[in-house]
């Protein structure tokens, strides 16, 4: 493997429950977290371990979207919906009651909202006024991850039917139906070109798909021990990191789907159980991973 620093710069710490997700707001060094204890926390990467409490559901919450030009977060508040919060003072201004389900992924395109949940529906949310557009069924089980291509038009779903579902991003039209996966598929991430599909999931593989040549497979890597959950790429598009069940963190090479190393709690005092969340920050290029230890861990990777 090439030789790549590694150092951790930070832990967070204040979550009561496993930490599920991670999503960016319009500030490099701002981010936020949403966990099984219900609660939204703002953090800092500028002032290591400052949480502020956003906001507290009932609920456990696995899907946040920051909205740029509302400057809103959606949070996914599972058996229930989705509430609207401004951050930056800490209060709801809109909600909408949507499913007894899960909400597993949210993301948008244009002024619609997309939500994926565990009876297997994505939801087409109008954003004003605040209204379900349309709601599609695609999957006999969860929706557990959805990519959007604005380039391309299209909108990517992984399912745990072990599928992954490309409808057309107008008209909602299935365009192409993916099955080399052997279980659930948990994260789906296009690369900063829209031209490579990612996927990843249950049976620990890690897939690249050709989005011009049809979503031909390019590449088939068992690429961790056992269930991925998350792929995320660098800012400058470069490189991506994987993260898993297995507790590690791995970093690749984006153009040739190479591993180059290998982030864990023996060589790097990594996480100690499941790691479920990333988000590599244009801040000083740092990446943040979350975990079911209740942790936050801030890395620095030089190249």
């Amino acid at each position: 493997m090439s030789q790549i620093k590694v150092s951790k710069k930070d832990t967070y710490k204040g979550h009561n429950d496993s930490i599920y997700t991670l999503e960016k707001s319009q500030f490099d060094h701002i981010f936020f977290s949403g966990a099984g204890d219900g609660m939204v926390v703002s953090w800092d990467l500028q002032k290591p371990d400052k949480g502020e409490l956003i906001a507290k559901l009932p609920n456990s919450i696995y899907g946040l979207h920051y909205l740029k030009n509302a400057n809103l977060l959606a949070v996914g508040h599972n058996y229930d919906g989705v509430h609207f919060i401004d951050w930056e003072n800490k209060k709801e201004v809109a909600s909408l009651k949507l499913t007894s389900a899960a909400i597993f992924d949210i993301k948008s395109s244009a002024d619609l909202l997309i939500v994926g949940d565990g009876s297997g529906v994505v939801t087409f949310i109008g954003l004003n006024p605040l209204k379900i557009v349309h709601s599609l069924k695609v999957a006999e089980q969860s929706v557990r991850t959805i990519a959007v291509s604005a380039l391309n038009n299209e909108l990517a779903v992984g399912t745990s039917d072990n599928q992954i579902k490309i409808f057309d991003l107008t008209d909602h039209t299935l365009k192409y139906t993916l099955e080399d996966h052997t279980n659930s598929v948990f994260t789906l991430s296009y690369s900063p070109d829209e031209q490579m599909l990612l996927s990843a999931g249950r049976d620990a593989h890690l897939k690249a798909w050709d989005v011009k040549g049809g979503y031909i497979l390019m590449d088939d890597i068992v690429a961790h021990m056992f269930a991925i959950n998350n792929i995320t790429f660098s800012p400058d598009g470069k490189h991506f990191v994987t993260c898993s069940m297995d507790k590690s963190i791995k970093v690749w090479d984006a153009d040739r789907l190479k591993l180059l190393k290998v982030i864990d709690k023996a060589r790097h005092a990594g996480h100690g159980t499941s790691v479920n969340k990333l988000l590599w920050s244009s801040h000083e290029d740092l990446l943040v991973s979350a975990s079911d230890d209740r942790a936050i861990s801030v890395w620095d990777i030089e190249f």
